[in-house]
């Protein structure tokens, strides 16, 4: 039988391919976010803030409709490798009921919930009612988004990843273009300020999940979607259930860090939260392309895993790592030198560009231990340690940098909040390291008694 690309084709050549696509795809959604947030601020430091506080609950829903995505992806793929096609149909099937659900869930009782998720984070009276107001219609019609991500993920698993991107690419853009029209009134449209950001996102996101059926339906000749007979599998869903709650929980980590850390903030003003946001809308140009050579190594490294090929496992890891610190070398340099062009994008007051240019400087200290912990922790899901790879997650997300700001808090100098991100990164690429050295023995080096 001939050898996958993956054991022969030169490394470079290899994880820049599998790796390219997944990093633009990540690149299109940080576009969006930042764009959106830049039309936003035009409407206030206010209303920044209240968008930036709901940001956490909207990564929650993308949470969990991922999570959904990775767990049907796996059950369709496994009954596709093995020929079973009315299953991997029902797979897919299943997918969409579940991602369904969690909309339905998340309209009932998301919106229940939001004042106080958005008053645990402010006492702002004008604040707590724009986020509401932006969170009620995001979580209300959350089936755009949990309908586009399930489509994506379909068109990912059958091989289709172009027109995932597509689909990406889609709704990102036509969210783009609308978030004026409809938070200013533009042409015909009513001018609906923070509520118009978020009619613009809901709107884009059905749009592209139609679309994204639409793909499914005529391009995807893997699946069948109206496959007849259709009946509710209870092995199909705890198989779907069985890999995705963990994914969703361990992607959840960061909203809830978000979250917490916003409430921490607030003590600080609105201004503080907002300098937070846009610190998370910019770093992300720096650190989507390394998440996507991180999925891109994954594979690479499990298929030299099984056959044997120890030297080429050495040089993709190699390979990542160098690649990461220099973009995240470079990500560095950007944020010392151009902290207050970076936040000039957002429209800021005085006191906001002040503490922004603070944040930003003080925060992209964490930029070269994030590389490392990053890659490493791709390089332990490869090997199927995904304990370990979820240790460093929660180190790095949750686990000190929560308690860490905290008690930097307590000091009532802001910077000191700020100085929770570089540490608790250290730390998580300190424990990365440790748990490498464990790796490299106890997997990768035996791997020649097994040639």
């Amino acid at each position: 039988m001939e050898e996958n690309r993956m054991g022969y084709e030169p490394i470079p050549k290899l994880l820049m391919s599998i790796s390219l696509p997944i990093a633009l795809s990540m690149l299109v959604q940080a576009l969006y976010n930042i764009v959106d947030s830049i039309w936003v601020s035009r409407l206030g430091e206010k209303a920044l803030a209240a968008v930036s506080m709901a940001f956490p609950m909207q990564m929650l829903i993308n949470a969990f409709s991922i999570g959904v995505g990775v767990g049907m992806n796996a059950l369709l793929s496994r009954h596709l490798g093995a020929k079973n096609q009315r299953e991997a149909n029902l797979c897919a099937q299943h997918g969409i009921l579940l991602n369904m659900v969690v909309a339905i869930l998340f309209a009932v009782f998301g919106t229940m919930a939001s004042p106080q998720l958005i008053g645990m984070q402010t006492a702002d009276p004008e604040i707590i009612k724009d986020g509401v107001r932006y969170l009620n219609i995001c979580f209300m019609f959350s089936v755009g988004l949990c309908g586009q991500i399930c489509m994506e993920r379909l068109l990912q698993s059958t091989g289709l990843a172009v027109y995932s991107m597509y689909t990406q690419l889609f709704g990102a853009v036509l969210n783009i273009i609308l978030d004026p029209f409809f938070i200013f009134g533009w042409a015909f449209f009513p001018k609906l300020g923070v509520v118009g950001a978020a009619v613009a996102t809901v709107t884009s996101q059905i749009i592209a999940f139609l679309f994204g059926l639409y793909l499914n339906f005529k391009r995807n000749k893997e699946i069948n979607l109206l496959q007849d007979h259709f009946h509710v599998n209870g092995d199909i869903i705890k198989g779907i259930l069985a890999v995705g709650i963990p994914s969703a929980i361990m992607i959840s980590v960061n909203s809830l860090s978000v979250f917490l850390i916003n409430a921490i903030l607030a003590a600080f003003g609105a201004a503080a939260v907002v300098a937070l946001g846009i610190y998370f809308k910019v770093q992300s140009f720096i650190f989507m392309p390394i998440f996507g050579m991180n999925n891109g190594l994954i594979p690479i490294i499990a298929y030299n895993y099984g056959a044997g090929h120890r030297d080429r496992i050495y040089e993709v890891m190699k390979l990542a790592y160098k690649v990461a610190l220099v973009v995240m070398s470079v990500g560095f340099i950007i944020f010392q030198l151009f902290p207050a062009q970076l936040m000039g994008f957002f429209d800021p007051s005085p006191e906001l560009l002040s503490i922004g240019v603070v944040a930003l400087r003080i925060i992209s200290f964490s930029f070269i231990f994030a590389a490392v912990s990053i890659i490493s922790s791709g390089i332990f899901q490869s090997f199927g340690n995904g304990l370990l790879s979820m240790i460093v997650n929660l180190v790095r997300q949750l686990i000190f940098i929560v308690p860490l700001a905290y008690l930097f808090s307590k000091t009532g100098v802001l910077t000191y909040v700020w100085l929770a991100y570089p540490i608790a990164e250290l730390i998580a690429m300190l424990i990365a390291i440790t748990f490498m050295k464990k790796v490299n023995e106890k997997e990768i080096k035996l791997i020649v008694e097994r040639e």
